[in-house]
């Protein structure tokens, strides 16, 4: 079977040693790479109950079969482990071009276990792997990091993923960085790092991945090319970006603001993307093998922050610090962005948490003067936490056990510890679906079904019916996170294109209900894997005051609304009234 090299290298970093497993055509097959191989992994060498942050925590780095190659929106790795924030399974998804030499190495993924008694830095070729000292760079910023070991590393042509101080001091919600502005961003995968002493690894090799029809796939991609290069969809990914989410989710109420007390910022016009382009000078930006070029490279021409440049900031930042923290001013939104890259710290728990801090000081729970529209305030929590310092220490340790440590746990949101992204469920019922049952905790990226909601393609408002429509949407992403390929080609690659991008990397045939198979299977593995490690139905859930406090318009989602959403997607996935998958 072609699209695979059937190899999985296995790193062990208390005794410093690595090995080759081969891996047979029935696990590739039956997984597809990437998280559906990761997940297989995690099932089979993690010991249950397993403290994230101890050695036998594994973490394992993913490709998928349409890695490597030419089609469009392929150049992404997976990382994958039991999640330091959340206790459950965690995973994370970067772009950029690091991708390509992960691939060369030869190796479909990379398994870690144990912990080094002092700081390292790995070099993985297809030969295997170098352990280097890394106390020069303990304590360096992400950019420096990434900087030194592309220098020291052997290969010229090698990619990098690094930690800052937050994975270094164990921040739960800390980041793997690559190409200098990606970010593997969610669920604490920078903190697993830090616990192993890994600072980063840089991988090169010439090895390259077999795919069953080289032709077909130029073929196929110049026909993707001259049919979406101009697509509706594209144009507006590569002229406004990510940030284009600013006005429509305003317009539809559901831009989360003031901490989740609002779903309108009234200050929006000063942080949407129109503003990027006229006070960040914002231009497309594009991964490797991509034609969308959603990312914005901006600068900042004046100001105190002169001189500034980052790629970003993404809708997700801009929600987080803009609505939830008040700021009105994107200069100083890319200030805080620029901030969270440096110290490694994921921007969407960074602003839930420090709105969470001021609504903490407003309430007298803290002693700290804190209030809205500060970026300085802002900036100082997030430097506290990555120091843990003052309410710093109790903020890096997540949304939940900050809640619970302050008396404030029916206020602070969350969803299995993992704060949500900026679509209110109250307004996008769909979404307090897609977050309740979300492997990861609160996640908008496991189904992207604000899409359908957003599009009209069914009601927002709408209850019945909603499952299954969300299982589609589900089933769909979770073979793109399997080849590995980008969300934001949902669009265009449909169950049908999925089937032709797994024939011409794999030779594998398989019609839609054959992927269906596949994506459930991966799905209820994760699954699995969730409920081994304590999961109940009780954690498929909002947080209580998503369900008590209306929005400013009346919009809200009842906790009746949800049960029967939740009830509707167990029965459709053939899960148990309890959420338990069938016996495989």
């Amino acid at each position: 079977m072609k699209g695979f090299f059937h190899k999985l290298l296995i790193v062990d970093m208390t005794e410093k040693t690595f090995y080759v497993r081969e891996l047979d055509d029935k696990i590739m097959e039956s997984t597809l790479g990437g998280k559906g191989l990761a997940t297989f992994l995690l099932l089979e060498n993690n010991p249950a109950g397993v403290d994230p942050l101890e050695p036998d925590n594994h973490i394992i780095i993913a490709s998928g079969p349409a890695t490597d190659s030419s089609i469009y929106g392929s150049c992404r790795h997976g990382i994958f482990c039991k999640s330091p924030l959340t206790s459950f399974y965690g995973e994370s998804y970067s772009g950029g071009s690091l991708a390509l030499p992960l691939s060369r190495t030869g190796f479909d993924a990379v398994m870690i276990k144990g912990a080094s008694a002092r700081p390292v830095w790995l070099e993985i070729t297809e030969h295997g792997v170098v352990f280097h000292n890394a106390m020069e760079i303990w304590g360096k910023d992400t950019f420096d990091s990434e900087i030194y070991i592309k220098e020291k590393s052997e290969a010229k042509k090698c990619g990098v993923m690094v930690i800052g101080p937050a994975g270094e001091n164990l921040v739960r919600f800390a980041v793997i960085k690559n190409d200098r502005w990606r970010v593997a961003g969610r669920t604490g995968m920078g903190a697993v790092f830090g616990s192993k002493k890994i600072k980063g690894i840089s991988f090169s090799g010439e090895k390259k991945r077999p795919v069953a029809d080289p032709e077909g796939i130029k073929t196929y991609n110049r026909n993707i090319l001259n049919l979406l290069k101009d697509n509706k969809a594209t144009s507006a990914y590569r002229n406004f970006g990510t940030p284009m989410m600013v006005d429509i989710m305003n317009n539809a109420g559901a831009f989360p603001t003031r901490y989740w007390q609002k779903g309108r910022f009234d200050k929006k016009d000063n942080i949407n993307a129109q503003a990027m382009v006229e006070q960040l000078s914002a231009k497309s930006h594009a991964c490797r093998n991509c034609f969308m070029g959603c990312g914005k490279l901006t600068k900042i021409d004046d100001g105190r922050h002169k001189g500034l440049v980052l790629e970003g900031p993404e809708y997700e930042t801009i929600y987080s610090f803009g609505g939830l923290c008040m700021i009105s001013d994107i200069k100083e939104i890319a200030w805080l962005n620029d901030l969270c890259d440096r110290l490694g710290m994921d921007t969407i728990s960074s602003g839930n948490l420090s709105a969470f801090a001021i609504e903490a000081s407003k309430q007298k729970k803290i002693s700290d003067e804190l209030d809205y529209g500060s970026s300085d305030i802002i900036a100082d929590i997030l430097n506290k936490i990555v120091r843990r310092e003052g309410i710093g220490g109790l903020l890096a340790e997540g949304i939940k056990s900050a809640g619970e440590e302050l008396g404030m746990e029916d206020f602070a949101v969350h969803v299995k510890g993992m704060e949500p992204p900026g679509y209110d469920p109250r307004v996008l019922k769909g979404m307090g679906l897609a977050y309740a049952v979300s492997d990861r905790g609160a996640c908008h990226l496991r189904s992207t079904f604000y899409k359908a909601e957003l599009s009209g393609m069914i009601e927002p408002d709408a209850i019945e019916g909603k499952a299954e429509l969300f299982k589609d949407f589900e089933d769909r992403c979770t073979l793109f996170d399997s080849l590995i390929v980008c969300r934001f080609y949902r669009d265009f690659y449909t169950w049908d294109e999925l089937s032709k991008i797994i024939l011409l990397t794999t030779g594998i045939e398989m019609d839609k209900k054959r992927l269906e198979k596949t994506a459930a299977l991966i799905t209820d593995n994760t699954r699995r894997f969730n409920i081994r490690e304590g999961l109940t139905p009780d954690d498929d859930t909002l947080p209580p005051r998503l369900f008590d406090q209306n929005l400013e318009d009346g919009s809200g989602i009842t906790r009746e609304e949800l049960n029967t959403m939740i009830k509707d997607y167990y029965r459709t996935r053939g899960w148990s009234d309890k959420g338990v998958p069938p016996e495989k």
